[in-house]
């Protein structure tokens, strides 16, 4: 069973490192998504597999959170340029959910090596 309190917290520290990683684009992001894993993985403890599933839960969460903002704000901003605009959204959403992915599964990592190192 997800120890939901590891899970927020893990998210809510990837979205926070995640604003302040905005300064440094790409690696800000890849840190806090390494960040917010290991932080569920920690808090849930109990063992490699426990962590590594608390940290993919958290990755996972931010990312399609992320995606689905992301593809709303360009969608409605897209609605300007008519049809065309709707479909610029999909788009963006599909890769920011390919990104989201890579996220949780680097989450996921983070969060086996947090599971470890907690117990």
């Amino acid at each position: 069973m997800a120890n939901w309190r590891a899970v927020f917290i893990g998210f809510v520290t990837t979205i926070v490192l995640s604003i302040v990683g905005l300064a440094i684009p790409g690696i800000g992001q890849l840190v806090a998504g390494l960040g917010g894993g290991f932080v569920a993985g920690f808090i849930a403890g109990g063992g490699l597999l426990r962590g590594a599933w608390h940290g993919l839960l958290a990755g996972a969460l931010g990312g399609i959170i992320g995606a689905f903002l992301l593809g709303v704000v360009v969608s409605l901003t897209g609605l300007a340029l008519g049809p065309i605009g709707g479909l610029l959204g999909v788009g963006v959403f599909a890769f920011a959910t390919a990104i989201a992915l890579i996220m949780a599964l680097e989450s996921a990592l983070a969060g086996a090596i947090g599971g470890v190192l907690s117990g």
